[in-house]
């Protein structure tokens, strides 16, 4: 160990012993009462010392005002060099910085938001336009090899011969079927694409949600199940039940709901018994007892009439 560096890691006296300047400078560039008690003090080299005080701002805990003082060789005067805030052991810091295409999540994007896609995203590879031929591991390289196929057979049995190669008529008529069908596009999901795709939607429609776990029925089965086509129709569908909370989502054919259509059959409506008692009818009661219908006649009576009985 050379002499330079033991003496870089001794504390200047004078620069140690500078306390009130270096409380003084980090006084001027803080806010007022900001500034707490010195923690310790750091020898950053030959008579260059730094201060370290206790941070008091709100949303800086563990934050420390470092003020670096600095003396001349032979000078008895202390001057200052830099004041700064930075964090301690136990500060409070921000995440660490992720740029904004890796922090964009599915369904951060509003109306007139924009979402370049990288050149190299594992999620696409080329497609096929017409003027070259597709790549021979992408997606669409064994439809089209397909494609090419039926229609050399067909024109072998309009024109009686085959055509050479892909083209002249047989590119063409390629063309128009792979334009028609909608592969005419500069670039398609790739293999990864898809994958990470059925991935996805299995995570949130799938057979291993609760709603499914819970479900009669699975969704191959049910009849608001829209079929979709291409390779991902043999595991997904569209739901078109609007009272599923997966309706108009992409869901896994061994998803399922209690609004699968054959779940159940609602019951008819109940016919209620008849009643023991009528009541629901009403009985008719006189407001006066009937002059008939009581135990003295009503005929006056001649002994009574003698008596001068009313």
């Amino acid at each position: 160990m050379s002499a330079a560096t033991t003496r870089s890691r001794t504390p200047d006296r004078l620069c140690a012993e500078a306390v009130d300047l270096a409380r003084e400078a980090a006084e001027e560039a803080a806010a007022p009462g900001v500034v707490g008690e010195h923690v310790s003090l750091v020898s950053e080299g030959d008579r260059v010392v730094t201060h370290f005080f206790e941070s008091k701002e709100p949303g800086y805990r563990g934050w420390r005002w470092a003020v670096t003082v600095a003396r001349a060789s032979r000078a008895k005067v202390v001057t200052l060099d830099e004041t700064v805030l930075l964090p301690g052991p136990d500060a409070l810091l921000a995440p660490e910085w992720v740029p904004w295409s890796e922090r964009l999540r599915p369904g951060d994007m509003g109306p007139g938001d924009l979402l370049p896609t990288e050149a190299e995203d594992l999620r696409l590879e080329p497609g096929w336009t017409g003027e070259d031929a597709p790549p021979p591991n992408s997606a669409v390289a064994e439809t089209l090899h397909d494609l090419a196929e039926r229609v050399e057979d067909e024109d072998a049995e309009l024109t009686d011969r085959r055509p050479a190669g892909t083209g002249g008529n047989g590119r063409g008529a390629i063309t128009s079927i792979a334009e028609e069908l909608g592969l005419r596009r500069a670039r398609v999901l790739s293999r990864y694409g898809l994958r990470a795709a059925a991935a996805r939607w299995e995570e949130s429609f799938g057979p291993n949600t609760p709603m499914a776990q819970a479900a009669p029925a699975p969704c191959v089965s049910c009849g608001f199940l829209v079929p979709i086509g291409g390779s991902l129709g043999q595991a997904f569908g569209l739901c078109a039940n609007e009272f599923s909370p997966a309706d108009g989502h992409v869901v896994s054919l061994a998803y399922g709901c209690g609004g699968h259509s054959e779940a159940a059959v609602m019951p008819k409506t109940p016919t209620p018994a008849p009643h023991v008692l009528d009541s629901m009818g009403a009985d008719a009661f006189p407001l006066r007892p009937s002059r008939d219908g009581g135990s003295v006649s009503s005929e006056p009576d001649a002994d009574s009439d003698d008596l001068g009985h009313s």
